[in-house]
């Protein structure tokens, strides 16, 4: 039985599991495990238990990767080389890609939020239907 966090949460978080960045991506853990063996810069910290946990910036430079190997097409060695020149360069390129990431970061986030809330609104709404059900009836 899955549990879903609370928005406050979501909103807190400072590191996020290699899970939870997979479904925001829409891609399989393995594949994030990959790329890291891929691109040297990117390198998320493990947890006492040796899990992979992602900041926001990593989660920023996956979302870059993404765009480049599937969007654009590149190669692992041409997304490389992209990425490691726009790092040289720090162009407004570079700022452009990373603000669509941060607002698709942002709309991962409104909608765990809205998720969250539909289901404690459920929650809330079940218990409602059984006391209906529990009014006696008038028999004549």
């Amino acid at each position: 039985m899955a549990i879903r966090k609370t928005a406050p949460e979501t909103d807190s978080k400072l590191y996020r599991s290699i899970s939870e960045v997979s479904e925001m991506l829409d891609v399989k853990p393995h594949v994030l495990r990959y790329w890291e063996t891929q691109f040297s810069m990117l390198r998320p910290k493990k947890n006492r238990a040796g899990n992979r946990m992602y900041r926001p910036d990593e989660v920023k430079l996956l979302l870059r990767i993404k765009e480049l190997l599937y969007a654009k097409r590149f190669t692992i060695e041409g997304a490389k080389r992209t990425l490691l020149a726009e790092r040289r360069e720090e162009s407004p390129q570079v700022e452009m890609g990373f603000d669509s990431a941060e607002r698709k970061l942002l709309l991962f986030e409104v909608k765990e939020g809205l998720r969250d809330i539909v289901a404690k609104l459920r929650r809330q709404a079940r218990p409602a239907a059984p006391a209906e059900s529990l009014e006696p009836t008038l028999e004549g």
